[in-house]
């Protein structure tokens, strides 16, 4: 691999990436980033390939023909395909974790044996793949009880019941395939845990790691934190929640347990380990692993790192020694998802995007579900369409920012929640 004048090449078409590829563009080292298959916005500042996430074989062709010194994967679904075993042992860098690794995200069913094998606090549950032996746990269950489906379902695989109506009736629907399709073929029925959920990212290198700036999402769709589950409507960072000394805790009785355990199943985890914690009364417990960058968090965690990313990952991709810590500024960062109308759930497509020109100060604008038009407009294609990132010394700043920038952001069937961050004012 050459030092200097590297060609990166960024693998997904979301915010995260978009966000990835702007960071990584920031690196003296860097001659040009690549982004496949990327996103209409993405097109206006990177040079974008088209290739599905989910084919090897064309994005191991592409790492070559590009002459790609390092792969940064961004989404779940290539990392659980493999994509870095196949790209590693073509001799290609990628960052991320192998397949083995993946299926701490790929399946919650693997996630959750995993951490009762090595006492690792997450909530009761139960594994299941019948529907009569589900049925029977469920009625050992208080309610509200959660229902998730074990494969990966674009962050909507996770049911809140607060009836045991309601979760037979999700039970018999994913079982038969006809919720999630595969991904619901094994379900997990779990305890619900009441508390605030913050979240954790590490960049690890085996049992070496580092961690990235706390943050807190905000997965319902309604404002107060109301309806459906989504991919993210919003997230800010730093998050007042977690205390240095809390950290601290949690990477005594969490972090290092996993990677730990990781090691010992003969797995050597490198990549971005994304821990959802739910802090309860009797401590934090493990919710969730993502096996990556979590989308919306990246927009504002990566935004707040003060220093150069790119030889941390690779040198996350080569297993190789990590920094101490890293760099973070003494700032704030919130981002405000603007979704179509009527997600989770059905929504337009094709509205044309009009951007304020120039963005408002202390913003950023990260495109997640847009198309690019032949005559060089920017279109809506997708449920969370943008984010609108704003940044200060304050996060009263940050939002102010944000804000701003989501006003002035015009497309017909725009819609984004006016209280992103609302539990850290209320604790200020």
């Amino acid at each position: 691999m050459n030092e200097k004048n590297l060609n990166i090449l960024v693998l997904g078409s979301g915010g995260r990436e978009h966000t990835l590829a702007k960071i990584c563009s920031q690196s003296p080292l860097v001659n040009e980033v690549l982004v496949a298959p990327g996103n209409g916005g993405i097109e206006q500042e990177f040079r974008v390939l088209p290739v599905a996430v989910e084919d090897n074989e064309s994005i191991l062709n592409i790492a070559k023909e590009e002459e790609i010194d390092l792969v940064v994967v961004g989404p779940e679904v290539p990392l659980c395909n493999g994509v870095v075993d196949a790209l590693n042992e073509a001799g290609v860098l990628a960052y991320g974790p192998n397949a083995a690794c993946a299926r701490l995200e790929g399946s919650k069913a693997f996630s959750k044996d995993f951490l009762a094998r090595h006492n690792i606090p997450t909530a009761e549950y139960g594994n299941f793949c019948e529907v009569e032996t589900a049925l029977e746990y469920l009625q050992s269950c208080s309610l509200p009880v959660v229902v998730k489906a074990s494969g990966l379902a674009a962050g909507k695989g996770v049911i809140i019941c607060n009836s045991k109506e309601e979760a037979e009736t999700e039970i018999h629907d994913m079982l038969s395939g006809n919720r999630f399709g595969a991904s619901g073929s094994e379900v997990v029925i779990e305890e619900f845990l009441e508390g605030e959920e913050a979240s954790l990212h590490l960049i690890c290198s085996g049992e070496n790691y580092v961690t990235l700036p706390m943050s807190q999402d905000h997965k319902k769709v309604g404002e107060g934190d109301t309806g459906p589950n989504t991919g993210g409507m919003g997230a800010y960072a730093p998050t007042s929640l977690v205390s240095p000394s809390m950290l601290a805790e949690y990477e005594e009785s969490i972090v290092r347990p996993t990677l730990a355990g990781l090691k010992s199943e003969g797995m050597e985890f490198r990549g971005t380990l994304y821990i959802g914690l739910m802090l309860t009364k009797s401590g934090p417990k493990v919710l969730e692993f993502n096996v990556r960058f979590g989308d919306p968090e990246t927009q504002v965690i990566l935004p707040l790192v003060d220093q150069d990313l790119v030889p941390v990952l690779i040198s996350s991709a080569k297993g190789e020694p990590l920094p101490e810590q890293l760099k973070i500024k003494q700032e704030f960062a919130l981002v405000v998802v603007l979704a179509s109308e009527g997600y989770p759930g059905n929504y337009p497509k094709g509205d044309t995007i009009t951007p304020p020109s120039p963005l408002p100060p202390c913003t950023l604008l990260i495109h997640a579900g847009t198309a690019s038009r032949p005559d060089g407009s920017v279109v809506s294609s997708g449920g969370r369409v943008l984010g609108a990132v704003g940044t200060g010394k304050s996060l009263q700043d940050a939002r102010n920012s944000a804000y701003e920038l989501c006003k002035s952001v015009a497309f017909s069937s725009k819609y984004y929640r006016k209280d992103i961050g609302h539990r850290e004012f209320s604790r200020t």
